[in-house]
């Protein structure tokens, strides 16, 4: 092989190393991708009941990709955002969440629920509680609450952490009222069996949204080696169960390791029947 040769191969492998080392440490962090999905709807319809999910922020600063994410939301206008956990990852950071959410048009209705890192963070959930009201959002905690949009009944059920907290669905939906839609904020996926497992009657669940996944975060052709305690057998994406439909976010930040590959930042825009 002549040294012409050699260098030229190893100039691509050195080309192609960075290249990848510049998507997962920046590329597949910073364009986040925007999910349409659509329910028992069609695509081609211009009355569709919008739902966006945001999943695991992960919050340290508010930066120009989540200003630009604030704006799009705007722009969107959702019926209801729902913020299924793991928004920040230390109690000196609620203010950073504070940030982020008073750039989300306030009229827009919003509930929310714990991840594991809530717990772990060790904030003071009256002060997070706090902050989702002054932006118009409900922490759910093992409870629910009907919403009443474009004419449809919505009825959220908001699980508690499976990892930190106590999570019963049971007791989640005791005061439950038959909707148009019931769904169902889970954040660790591997509780989204125990709640497949309770349908039935007035409590059956159209969708079920989780995250905690973070699509692996390091995701090979489909194969993730690190999941989180708490996923299951779950990793990203629309799963079914006992015929409930569960959906699995991406999630939009990263813990431990600041990289993502294979498993590309993602906010979920589901479009219900109106």
């Amino acid at each position: 092989m002549s040294i012409s040769r050699r260098k030229f191969l190893l100039g691509g492998f050195i080309v192609t190393a960075g290249a990848l080392l510049l998507d997962a440490f920046w590329g597949e962090q910073f364009f986040i991708e925007q999910k349409l999905v659509y329910l028992d709807t069609d695509p081609l319809s211009d009355k569709h009941l919008k739902l966006l999910q945001l999943s695991d922020l992960h919050l340290q600063s508010v930066n120009y990709q989540l200003e630009q994410l604030a704006k799009d939301i705007n722009r969107e206008q959702p019926d209801l955002i729902a913020i299924t956990g793991d928004s920040i990852d230390a109690g000196k950071n609620h203010y950073v969440l504070d940030e982020f959410l008073q750039l989300i048009d306030k009229n827009i209705p919003k509930v929310a629920i714990l991840g594991n890192w809530e717990y772990w963070a060790g904030l003071s959930f009256s002060d997070l509680t706090d902050i989702y009201q002054k932006h118009n959002c409900q922490l759910l905690v093992n409870q629910n609450k009907r919403f009443e949009l474009k004419g449809k009944s919505v009825s959220i059920t908001g699980i508690d952490d499976y990892i930190g907290g106590k999570p019963d669905f049971e007791s989640a939906v005791k005061d439950h009222q038959p909707s148009d839609y019931h769904i169902v904020l889970n954040h660790c996926p591997i509780y989204s069996d125990t709640i497949a497992k309770m349908q039935g009657g007035t409590t059956k669940t159209d969708l079920i949204l989780s995250g905690h996944t973070h699509g692996g975060q390091l995701n090979i052709m489909g194969y993730a080696p690190f999941k989180p305690w708490g996923s299951g057998k779950y990793l990203k994406g629309m799963y079914h169960q006992n015929n409930t439909r569960i959906y699995v976010s991406r999630g939009i930040g990263t813990t431990k390791l600041p990289i993502r590959f294979g498993a590309r930042s993602e906010v979920t825009l589901f479009h219900l029947k109106a």
